[in-house]
């Protein structure tokens, strides 16, 4: 009976969590499509703004604005957050003239941002508003308001921000990339901001830096015969083989891939050379190319390796899966 009661109530946890991820989606796909030139006048602000975008809300809407503040500056924007309830205790000294104010509340009526308008105002510092009310006294006294009301909380007595926290978010997502689209903030512009962790190992390693070169590839011409290829591919232990011509340019690749095909295809493996076994028109990569380049390619044809050209055709070496993994670029 325990057990046939957990279930049930399983199925229930199921069907809660899928109702309130729904709602939510649909409460995102909702505001997009009300999206209108408020956002564009939004994000002309937020891109001439010559100093910091300085992103303030209380209780749910402040968390939500420390994350977006976040996302700003490690995508060339430069932010913080200010504490509403602080500001109004001598911390909105650290606001100049040159900055811009993202105030955040679903109601619009939050009595802590709403203490900071004079401030403001003397300042002459323009401010964009994300409300969930556009008659709200923050909408009216904003710059630029955003549309970020929901139908419905995803919280079952419509109190605990739920739904209205997500929109938010996803809101400050938008302005953040489209702010990102219009500076022509590059993957390198993103690794100075993020120069250790697993996105700056992406980011820092190129090609050259993890090649295999020299004397550990396996590489031969391509009338040698396939019985001695595989004998060389076995000693270097690399599952492969590159094939060249005698002016250094690359034919093909012969992989442990290449190897079962042969077999499967061929009674007699003898007289076989590399040529009639070979790949032909291998993916390449350049040594300038970044390292996730090289890892995303691999994935997108599920394989292990790729030569390395140079500028002028060249073959110069291979990069393996194996050597992005171990140096973190996942």
């Amino acid at each position: 009976m325990d057990r046939v009661i957990n279930t049930v109530s399983g199925q229930k946890i199921l069907k809660t969590a899928k109702e309130v991820l729904m709602l939510e989606a649909s409460s995102i796909k909702r505001i997009a499509e009300k999206l209108d030139r408020s956002f564009e006048d939004a994000i002309n602000i937020l891109y001439n703004c010559k100093g910091r975008v300085i992103v303030t809300g209380m209780g749910k809407s402040g968390l939500v604005g420390k994350k977006i503040s976040a996302t700003f500056s490690s995508t060339g924007t430069p932010s913080f957050f200010l504490h509403p309830a602080e500001s109004v205790h001598g911390d909105s000294g650290v606001v100049t003239k040159e900055d811009v104010i993202l105030a955040i509340s679903n109601s619009g009526e939050t009595s802590e941002l709403l203490q900071l308008l004079p401030f403001v105002k003397r300042m002459g510092v323009e401010m964009v508003a994300m409300t969930g009310k556009d008659s709200s006294t923050l909408a009216q006294k904003s710059d630029a308001a955003l549309d970020i009301s929901v139908e419905k909380e995803a919280c079952p007595h419509n109190l605990a921000p739920t739904a209205s926290t997500t929109v938010t978010l996803a809101m400050g997502d938008a302005l953040a990339i489209c702010l990102l689209k219009k500076r022509g903030f590059s993957a390198e512009d993103f690794f100075q901001f993020h120069p250790s962790g697993a996105l700056g190992k992406k980011l820092l390693w190129k090609v050259e830096d993890l090649m295999i070169k020299g004397e550990k590839l396996p590489v031969v011409e391509a009338n040698i015969t396939f019985k001695t290829a595989i004998s060389l591919i076995s000693e270097k232990g690399l599952g492969l083989a590159i094939i060249i011509d005698k002016q250094g340019k690359l034919e093909g690749i012969l992989t442990d891939g290449d190897i079962r095909r042969a077999a499967q295809k061929y009674d007699n493996i003898s007289d076989l050379t590399v040529r009639e076994v070979m790949t032909s028109n291998p993916k390449t990569v350049k040594k300038d190319d970044l390292a996730a380049k090289a890892l995303q390619i691999m994935e997108t044809y599920s394989i292990t390796a790729l030569t390395i050209l140079s500028e002028d055709d060249k073959f110069e070496g291979i990069i393996h899966i194996h050597d992005l993994l171990k140096a973190g670029v996942v």
